[in-house]
């Protein structure tokens, strides 16, 4: 069993994380910026450790006091859809975690990364395609942090790259609470041909439990059913009670989705394969209530 080092412990992907390395017999200890983050973190079972991924100082000392056989790096900075703050979060505070894991010895660092920044294409990415460093603004801020961060965790000697799809599910931006909700119902929701990989949030959470056994790379997480907007803004448009808007053969050739072979080649199965089965179980559901 592992100690496990986790900044992002109360996100929306944190707060499910904790749970399943708890019960898997895993130590964790939680990064908390506040007093109101230590507490959730130990509502959730976790040991809150005070720190800020943005503060070299305070985060060095919390990872050497912690003793973690793994770093692992749940962080975004989304709250406000700010690019730039979130970039701070992928560059400096992937750095800064990294410094900490060396100065600990700590020979295993896990990082969140993103499946949809590659290069264009028209088939779905697998993680040998390379990154859209080409990109227009403000696309290149994302990518560009994206690559730091990589960059950064490479520098462990074992570490893994999670390159996650669009989180949905409870919690997340594609909830029916979530600010894509928002954008649905407020017709800002195109229904082009561009390509998304989505993946359940559940499911993320047990990739990020399972990466502490995976050789070192990136992986692809991602469901099965990589989807054009065409298909997928309707069904999600009737999950939010929101009207559908007409369709567009607009393409953005980066909008390709991504391939999850490898996850599966290494023994990850998603339980939710595909959020179109994901998105009409939630609706009769909500309906059911």
């Amino acid at each position: 069993m592992a100690r496990v080092f986790l900044a992002g412990a109360t996100g929306a992907l944190g707060r499910r994380l904790v749970p399943l390395l708890l019960a898997h017999g895993h130590h964790v200890t939680g990064l908390a910026r506040s007093t109101a983050s230590a507490d959730r973190i130990r509502e959730l079972g976790a040991e809150p450790a005070a720190g800020d991924a943005l503060d070299a100082d305070s985060l060095r000392a919390a990872v050497a006091a912690a003793r973690p056989d793994v770093v692992m790096h749940q962080l975004t900075d989304l709250a406000s859809r700010d690019l730039a703050a979130n970039s701070a979060i992928r560059v400096v505070g992937t750095r800064n975690l990294v410094e900490a894991a060396l100065a600990a010895d700590v020979r295993r660092f896990v990082v969140q990364s993103i499946a949809f920044a590659y290069e264009p294409g028209t088939a779905p990415a697998s993680e040998d395609t390379p990154l859209d460093f080409t990109a227009p603004e403000p696309r290149q801020t994302t990518v560009r942090g994206i690559a730091e961060l990589e960059t950064q965790a490479a520098r462990v000697e074992s570490h893994v790259v999670l390159r996650y799809g669009t989180f949905y599910g409870p919690g997340t931006w594609y909830s029916p609470t979530g600010l894509m909700a928002e954008a649905a119902r407020a017709g800002q929701l195109p229904a082009n041909r561009d390509v998304t990989s989505f993946v359940h949030i559940d499911d993320a959470a047990t990739a990020a439990l399972r990466s502490l056994d995976w050789e070192t790379g990136p992986v692809n997480i991602c469901d099965d059913e990589p989807a054009p907007a065409t298909e997928w803004v309707p069904e999600f448009c009737a999950l939010v009670d929101a009207e559908p808007p007409a369709p567009s053969d607009q393409r953005t050739p980066f909008a390709r989705g991504a391939d999850n072979a490898h996850a599966r080649g290494i023994g990850w199965r998603p339980a939710h394969p595909s959020w179109r089965i994901s998105f009409r179980e939630s609706r009769s559901a909500a309906h059911r209530m």
